[in-house]
């Protein structure tokens, strides 16, 4: 009971800090869940990150031959499990015949699960951050009302607010709702301004391969708009060489981790969840 109590105020506390613009911690998002210590996209990797205290998990979904939602983020089975072919060609009892493969290719003891699953794992835990999956945004949003977990549940796309809200308008509200720019890309100012003058969201996702004026006043514009931004850490062209090999691999955290943090940012996507958990508590950015 103390365990379910506390992982209820950590996610009370999340969803506080998503909505409060003055807040100065920042959230951690795994990308995959914790897919050096367990399959990407497998329970396991997701329990892993509530564990050790995670804000938010992404993930990717496919849709089975009889219209289940599964994680899976490439469009065949080849690398992350001992199956071959799409996805989508067979039934969700065939795919759970199926083992998952870890990091370095080896057959795990782990099974592809189900978005319902997922949620249901995750329920007044942790945030969960669905990436590859808006085509699949009615069904998603079916799912997390039948789990109970709409407010735990971001789901995202670059699209502008017009878009979005012509072809999901009537349940808009009913999830969260993250849209995405390329702050180097020529409309992205016009896809942000979409949104401020319609229907701020509570996150907004960007990035950027380079660093310009431009691309600075974007990133202000929003937070003077009291609108978390998220940004990947993952790799160097999301985010102009800031990014977690950098931490980790050239010992530089304050030149990644650290200089996204002065640039506003309050969500970072990480394939090193433990290790910038470890850097924000040191600078009592995250409890």
């Amino acid at each position: 009971m103390l365990a379910i109590a506390s992982y209820a105020q950590h996610l009370n506390e999340i969803l506080s800090e998503l909505s409060a613009p003055a807040k100065q911690s920042v959230l951690v998002v795994s990308h995959r869940g914790d897919w050096r210590n367990a399959p990407e996209n497998s329970l396991q990797a997701f329990q892993n990150c509530i564990d050790m205290g995670v804000d938010m998990v992404e993930l990717d979904l496919k849709k089975t031959k009889d219209g289940e939602l599964i994680l899976m983020h490439d469009n065949t089975l080849n690398r992350t499990t001992n199956g071959t072919g799409k996805p989508e060609d067979f039934t969700l009892a065939e795919l759970k015949e199926l083992r998952l493969k870890n990091g370095t290719g080896c057959l795990t003891r782990h099974k592809i699960p189900t978005l319902r699953e997922t949620m249901l794992l995750c329920k007044g835990k942790i945030l969960v951050n669905v990436d590859k999956g808006y085509e699949y945004f009615e069904d998603v949003q079916k799912i997390l009302e039948e789990t109970g977990t709409a407010n735990q549940c971001v789901v995202k796309e670059k699209i502008p607010y017009q878009t979005i809200k012509e072809q999901h308008g009537d349940i808009l509200d009913k999830v969260i709702f993250m849209p995405k720019a390329d702050l180097c890309k020529p409309e992205a100012e016009s896809i942000i301004d979409s949104y401020l003058q319609n229907e701020k969201p509570l996150a907004f996702e960007v990035r950027f391969s380079q660093v310009n004026d431009k691309v600075f006043e974007l990133i202000k514009k929003l937070n003077d708009n009291g609108i978390k931004v998220f940004v990947n850490a993952l790799w160097p062209a999301q985010n102009a060489e800031h990014d977690d090999d950098r931490a980790v691999e050239l010992k530089q955290p304050d030149e990644s981790w650290g200089w996204l943090i002065q640039q506003g940012f309050k969500l970072i996507q990480t394939d090193r969840p433990a290790l910038l958990l470890d850097y924000l508590r040191a600078k009592k950015l995250h409890k």
